[in-house]
């Protein structure tokens, strides 16, 4: 990423200082220890100038969430920054059909992109409904003939379904799909228009648990 090399040390002739780009000279005279032989006035003045240094960088470079995000995305803190966008389903693997089209198709839909619900939407791409898992057993304990899989599949979806923005805070979705014991939740734009669908597998894929 075109990092430079900054040392921090009190030797300003070791092998480390040789070999950075930058020498910050933390050396002390004398250390807290009462024997002169633990680290304790240096680690502080070590420490004094990170944080001074970070602070500095933060403010000059206009450092923001996201960047903190993308600069440290395995860690607790860049989890916490991520948003639904970075990690929602999308594509061939976000399924969604049209108001008009039967369960049948729906339920195709579904298997082709290895998920566990689809979007239902209108001829602007608006959503209308979610089709899950939930719903089809609840149809087939109604009908066991089977002879609903040719109804629309407005009939039959769960319409006005909990929805996320593309960018809300991961971990926000993460907190709504807990709170409600769902696993699924269609992701939207401000248009109302599906753009992803998120599973809780794609969160715990993302280490939130």
């Amino acid at each position: 990423i075109g990092a430079k090399l900054i040392a921090m040390t009190g030797n300003t002739t070791s092998t480390l200082a040789r070999y950075s780009d930058v020498i910050l000279n933390v050396s002390v005279h004398q250390e807290a220890c009462p024997l002169g032989l633990a680290p304790t006035t240096s680690t502080t003045a070590a420490l004094a100038m990170g944080d001074a240094i970070a602070v500095v960088l933060i403010k000059r470079r206009n450092f923001e969430h996201k960047d903190f995000a993308f600069y440290h995305p395995g860690g607790s803190l860049g989890k916490k920054l991520l948003k639904v966008k970075d990690i929602m389903r999308t594509g061939e693997k976000n399924p969604v059909v049209a108001e008009d089209a039967t369960v049948k198709q729906a339920l195709l839909s579904i298997t082709a992109a290895k998920a566990g619900s689809c979007a239902i939407v209108n001829s602007k791409g608006q959503l209308q409904g979610i089709f899950t898992d939930g719903d089809l057993r609840r149809h087939l304990e109604g009908d066991i003939s089977g002879d609903f899989v040719h109804k629309k599949i407005s009939e039959c979806m769960t319409a006005n379904p909990l929805v996320v923005d593309e960018d809300q805070l991961a971990a926000e979705a993460f907190r709504l799909l807990h709170e409600k014991k769902i696993d699924e939740l269609v992701v939207v734009d401000q248009k109302h228009k599906v753009v992803g669908l998120l599973d809780v597998q794609d969160l715990l894929n993302a280490g939130f648990v």
